[in-house]
């Protein structure tokens, strides 16, 4: 990938570009903003200017993730699988956006009180919850239960995937391979479901 440099037009946009970068080649720990200005082609004192520090740019970082995560689980919300294909369209997210996903769930790494990330990480959450409930119907099992159930598993099924833990023999698409896995779990359409 062909490193942009900022002309003219959205700095913030070509800051958090360059973060993604780094974060794509190395992790969320090596981002510097010195590193990230000289990728943007902009003053070494630029980035610090625009997201205060370090762990502001991550928070802007983790706050567009949520937000295209959440953008990807409405989509998927809408398809005759439904709530599996939310939790399949959860693991293509993270496969195909992974530097967002490595720092999204490192609270560690960003201001975790920020109110664009909040509001992103609450329609996120909604969307992984709401189409949890008629997985719930037997054994005192609720609709919040289920929703674990179901994001633990794709959850982990992507990191387990993007660290190249999964058995060799799964299909070579994430996204196939996640719908074979999840079946198991969640074997029938909500609608189904009597």
């Amino acid at each position: 990938m062909e490193t942009s440099t900022y002309h003219h037009g959205d700095l913030r946009r070509a800051i958090i570009d360059a973060a993604l970068e780094a974060i794509r080649e190395s992790s969320p720990a090596a981002v510097s903003l010195r590193d990230l200005a000289r990728r943007a082609g902009v003053s070494h004192a630029a980035p610090a200017h625009h997201f205060g520090d370090k762990a502001g740019l991550l928070t802007a970082v983790a706050a567009q993730g949520f937000g295209l995560l959440g953008d990807v689980l409405q989509k998927a919300a809408g398809q005759p699988d439904g709530y599996l294909a939310v939790g399949v369209a959860y693991v293509g997210f993270a496969v195909e956006h992974r530097a967002h996903f490595e720092v999204m769930f490192r609270p560690e790494l960003y201001h975790a009180d920020d109110p664009e990330l909040l509001e992103a990480q609450a329609r996120t959450s909604r969307m992984l919850y709401e189409g949890a409930a008629p997985y719930a119907q037997d054994g005192g099992t609720t609709p919040r239960d289920a929703a674990l159930a179901a994001w633990s598993l794709v959850h982990g099924f992507a990191s387990l995937w993007l660290s190249g833990n999964l058995p060799a023999d799964l299909p070579a698409d994430p996204q196939d391979a996640a719908r074979r896995v999840a079946r198991v779990l969640f074997p029938h359409k909500a609608g189904d479901i009597a």
